[in-house]
Formats: C-alpha cells, sequence, structure tokens
C-alpha cells in the first residue's frame, strides 16, 4: 500500500527510528541512537510457505499474512533487543494474532541460533539440554512491536489476547491459566504530548493529530518554523495520511531548491482556494466511514458515489484500506 511506502521511507531514517523508541519506548529520555540500529530482515522465521504461516493468514485477513513493516536490532549496553514498527490504519480485530506470529518469528529466530551452537558444542550438557537445543541458562533477547494507528476512528480493536477471547462459563481458575499476550497500540491522533519526540516525528504526529481541524491545523504550520522547511519524505506521509489529495498532487509546486517541501504555504493556498467543489479540504471523515462501509458490504463502486456524493478516485482511496 501507497501509506505503507511512505512510512517505511520515512523512517528508513534510523535517527527517527530511535526518536520514537527513545519517546514511546523510554519516556522521552535519549537511551539509545542512530548508530545503536541495525536494519533486519522483516521476514519471521517461520517463512512464508510455512504451516503456521497460513494458518495465522487464514485466521487474521484471510490472505497470504504480510511480512512485517519496519524491524531493527537496538543495542543497549552490552544487550540488545528487537524492535519492530507496524503501521496500521483501519483496526483489525485479530491484530493480536498477526503480531504475536511476528514476536514469536523473531523468538524462534534466536532460539535457531542458540540450537544451532548447541550442535555444534554440546560437551557438558544435560540429556534435557541437547535434546531441546535450549541449556538452562540459554537466554532470548527481548522482541518489541510498536503498533502506530493513524486511523481517524478510535482504536476500538483489541489490546491482548484475551480481549477476542470468549471466557463465558470457564472458571475464573482457568482464566487465570490462559496465557494473555499484550500489544503496544499508539493512536497518533490521540497522543497528548508529542514534545517527547525530539526529531520531525512530533511535526508530522501533530499533523495527523490535527488533520480533521483546519483552523487548528493552519494554527499549527503558523507557529512552527520546521513546516516552512518539510524534509519531503514527511510531506509525502503527511499528504497521504490526511489523504489531502491537493497535496499530493501540489507538491512540486511547494518545492525548494534544497529538495524540501513549503508545507505552510501549501496549507495556506489550500485554505485560500476555499475547495471550490464544496468539499472539506481534508478527511472527510463522514463520506469515508460512509464509503467504507459500503465497500465492506461489496456494492458497486458507481452506487457508492452516487449515494455517498464522491468521485470514483476517492472510492478507490477508500478501498486500498481495505
Amino acid at each position: 500500500m501507497v501509506h505503507d511506502i511512505t512510512w517505511k521511507d520515512y523512517f528508513s531514517d534510523n535517527e527517527r527510528y530511535a526518536d520514537l523508541i527513545n519517546g514511546l519506548g523510554c519516556g522521552g529520555r535519549k537511551v539509545v541512537t542512530k548508530d545503536d540500529l541495525q536494519e533486519l530482515d522483516t521476514q519471521t522465521a517461520f517463512g512464508r510457505g510455512s504451516k503456521f504461516v497460513r494458518k495465522i493468514s487464514r485466521m487474521t485477513t484471510g490472505r497470504k499474512i504480510k511480512i512485517r513493516d519496519m524491524l531493527r536490532k537496538v543495542a543497549f549496553g552490552v544487550n540488545f533487543a528487537i524492535i519492530g514498527i507496524e503501521n496500521q490504519e483501519v483496526t483489525d480485530y485479530a491484530i493480536v494474532l498477526r503480531n504475536m506470529a511476528y514476536d514469536v518469528g523473531e523468538y524462534e529466530k534466536q532460539a535457531a541460533l542458540i540450537r544451532k551452537e548447541i550442535r555444534r558444542n554440546h560437551r557438558g550438557l544435560s540429556n534435557g539440554e541437547y535434546l531441546y537445543g535450549f541449556r538452562k541458562d540459554s537466554r532470548l533477547h527481548p522482541v518489541i512491536t510498536f503498533i502506530l494507528y493513524s486511523g481517524p476512528e478510535p482504536w476500538d480493536g483489541p489490546e491482548k489476547l484475551h480481549d477476542i477471547i470468549d471466557f463465558t462459563d470457564i472458571p475464573d481458575e482457568l482464566r487465570g491459566m490462559t496465557s494473555d499476550y499484550k500489544i503496544n497500540v499508539i493512536e497518533i491522533r490521540k497522543l497528548k504530548d508529542t514534545s517527547i519526540f525530539k526529531t520531525d516525528i512530533r511535526q508530522v504526529f501533530d499533523f495527523i493529530r490535527y488533520a480533521d481541524d483546519k483552523n487548528r491545523l493552519k494554527e499549527l504550520v503558523d507557529k512552527d518554523e520546521y513546516y516552512t522547511n518539510m524534509e519531503e519524505d514527511a510531506y509525502d506521509v503527511v499528504a497521504n495520511y490526511t489523504n489531502a489529495e491537493e497535496l499530493i498532487a501540489a507538491k512540486e509546486n511547494y518545492e525548494r531548491e534544497d529538495g524540501k517541501v513549503d508545507m505552510c504555504k501549501a496549507i495556506k493556498d489550500l485554505i485560500a482556494d476555499g475547495r471550490a467543489e464544496g468539499r472539506s479540504w481534508g478527511l472527510d471523515e463522514k463520506t469515508r466511514t460512509i464509503v467504507h462501509n459500503m465497500l465492506k458490504r461489496n456494492m458497486s463502486i458507481q452506487d457508492i458515489c452516487a449515494i455517498a456524493e464522491c468521485s470514483e478516485e476517492f472510492v478507490k482511496e477508500v478501498s486500498k484500506t481495505l
């Protein structure tokens, strides 16, 4: 999807990736830097064609499971963690299973390396250690995934495995014995303090937060000089995630000689234009929701356009989120 690509391009900058980790995972403290990050293969250890992945795919999206969006090995002193970022535009009510499969795959990668080393050097191992390829003192490194949810509607999906398990008539004792699994959903539009970020993540997230309110957005770009000198990949993210088609189409009109983009002027021109067609300038949330629901009911594009009074291009754009 276009949005996935823009996020990947944006976070290919390890300084931003480290800033996200520090902001969301370390309370804004500068614990890691870009030099502590190493890019990793986003394919899980189970492989695309494995029975495990196919089963999870059928249980979640019904399609072949996609690989992780972004993944880094992050050094913390003498230790390290595996930290991934997942982009989410609409609520996935089975995301716990998908995320769990990703994380388990990463743990399995680590365990496979331990087993391989044990097969090479098995001196002094107990029968169980040799048989199962895992020493008593073997340890795995943490795997953490941040799910960045940028959708206009509040996240009403699960945040842990127990949220999608039916415990009706199950004794409390057995419920307590049922393993749980928590995910980390970050609702960008609900972030209250973006000052925890030291890179332009703050401006990108702020833009998305205020996407529905043109007055607050104009105030935002007026007060922050960054928006007059915005990085191109950051411009692409906010233009796509606020679905402001005019911002995408007219980007070249606001590009500077140094390759950066004047978002401030773009927003002012957009508002001044008045949208002669009479549609709201940013995310037309009500129309988008209506179109989304009709697409889920397999209505034709022609009928959707007639009922929602929107263009075919708008319908096709919304369909990409399904």
